[in-house]
């Protein structure tokens, strides 16, 4: 197995968003933290031999990253046409060998049937940080919940009573949490620094 530094170098190439649209919350998902998600998976057996479904896929940094770790093969589902281009353009960039498919579609009704065998999902759902969007995260949790055995995902500090309740009220059991942060660059007018770190928790989510 690569080491987590390894695998956030070889992610170095993954291009960010050409054109980010503030009500899809569209940002990179920093090279180093999809390694250490990734690398957490792997490490928890939840990568190689199964199906990995990135909802919410953008230019496909969480995707891309599974796919060097040698799952069956990878599913990006994005609703933006614009992020999935670039994510095929990533791919090429990247040179894995696991099959990857992009599905362009509304990620939390993914026209996905639940895949045959182990399904992980993988994501960095909006933090609902937008007017309009508070919660959009529940949307990606419920969707996981129908689709995959076990996910990981990303959300905004402070979400651990929100993240334990919905999973619990769901049939599902957080097995593990831990502290991230997230550099958000400028790229927006309501930015006001040219880059902030915002404190992120990732959990790992069994579902029944």
């Amino acid at each position: 197995m690569a080491t987590k530094s390894a695998l956030a170098q070889q992610l170095g190439v993954v291009a960010g968003f050409a054109d980010p649209r503030a009500d899809l919350e569209q940002y990179r998902t920093p090279p180093d933290l999809a390694a250490h998600l990734i690398h957490r998976a792997d490490l928890e057996g939840d990568v190689q031999d199964r199906t990995v479904v990135d909802l919410g896929c953008g230019t496909g940094m969480l995707a891309l990253a599974a796919a060097l770790r040698g799952p069956d093969t990878v599913v990006g589902v994005d609703v933006d046409p614009g992020p999935l281009s670039t994510a095929r353009a990533n791919e090429r960039k990247v040179g894995s060998t696991t099959s990857v498919s992009w599905v362009r579609a509304d990620a939390t009704r993914a026209p996905l049937c639940p895949p045959v065998g182990a399904t992980t999902v993988v994501m960095n759902p909006p933090f609902g940080a937008q007017s309009g969007s508070e919660h959009a995260d529940r949307r990606f949790l419920a969707t996981a919940a129908d689709i995959s055995s076990v996910s990981y995902s990303l959300h905004n500090g402070g979400s651990g009573d929100f993240v334990e309740s919905f999973v619990a009220d769901n049939g599902g059991e957080v097995t593990h949490a831990f502290a991230a942060e997230f550099e958000v660059p400028r790229q927006f007018d309501f930015h006001e620094d040219e880059t902030r770190n915002i404190d992120a928790e990732l959990y790992r989510i069994e579902w029944a």
